[in-house]
């Protein structure tokens, strides 16, 4: 069976994304979750004992290891059908929007890191923060309209939806402002019982790494800290 070593659920943008595709598509998995440990320099000490870069996510299948996101999919892909859409055209779209989120949107990232249990009300977004806003949401609503939808790619979530799967969540953690087409995409997302299930399980951690926590604070106004204490 599949190994998949994530970091907390909290703040781990990326570990999410293989966890859910895997989760909404019913591949059997083991979660094996090695929490975040007081900065980059720990988290590289310990993670190197499953993950060649240090980093999370990291899939292992026996003697083989994957150690990132994008990879991890395209893995799966070669032995699980529906990971990717089937019809070419779509799975095209789905590929290249997959891969623009994963070398993109720097300042989505920088400003609004991924702190599921707080509300943030974000003061003056930057320009460059608007612009990644936008740039989603003009892709959403491509997707959307060309594939028909409720999906990016189509009737069935895919790598795709997986991989946008944490901004709905920065969505959510920093009242971020969309037209009311991509909102119910972005809400769609949250909705899903393997998005509900990493939600309330990220809620419940009892880990706090001042990284993250700094990072969410810089971001704005800490509106509700929604964790369990």
């Amino acid at each position: 069976m599949y190994e998949l070593y994530i970091a907390n659920k909290n703040y781990s943008s990326w570990s999410l994304r293989p966890w859910v595709l895997l989760r909404t598509l019913d591949i059997p998995f083991d979660e094996k979750l090695v929490p975040f440990n007081g900065g980059a320099g720990a988290n590289w000490d310990a993670f190197r004992a499953f993950s060649p870069t240090g980093k999370v996510p990291c899939l292992r299948d026996g003697d083989s290891v994957v150690w990132d996101s994008l990879a991890i999919a395209e893995y799966l892909a070669e032995r699980h059908p529906g990971v990717w859409p089937a019809d070419p055209q779509a799975r095209a779209w789905a590929r290249c929007a997959a891969a623009e989120m994963h070398s993109g949107y720097a300042a989505l990232r920088s400003v609004c890191t991924m702190n599921c249990g707080v509300r943030v009300r974000v003061e003056a977004p930057s320009a460059a923060l608007r612009r990644d806003v936008a740039r989603i949401e003009e892709l959403w609503r491509e997707g959307l309209a060309r594939f028909g939808g409720p999906f990016l790619a189509g009737s069935d979530f895919t790598a795709v939806d997986a991989f946008y799967a944490p901004v709905a969540f920065r969505i959510q953690s920093y009242g971020l402002q969309l037209a009311a087409d991509t909102m119910a995409y972005a809400q769609r997302l949250l909705g899903l019982p393997a998005m509900r299930e990493w939600y309330d399980a990220a809620l419940a951690e009892a880990w706090r790494d001042p990284e993250h926590e700094d990072e969410a604070r810089r971001a704005g106004t800490l509106l509700q800290d929604l964790r369990t204490p």
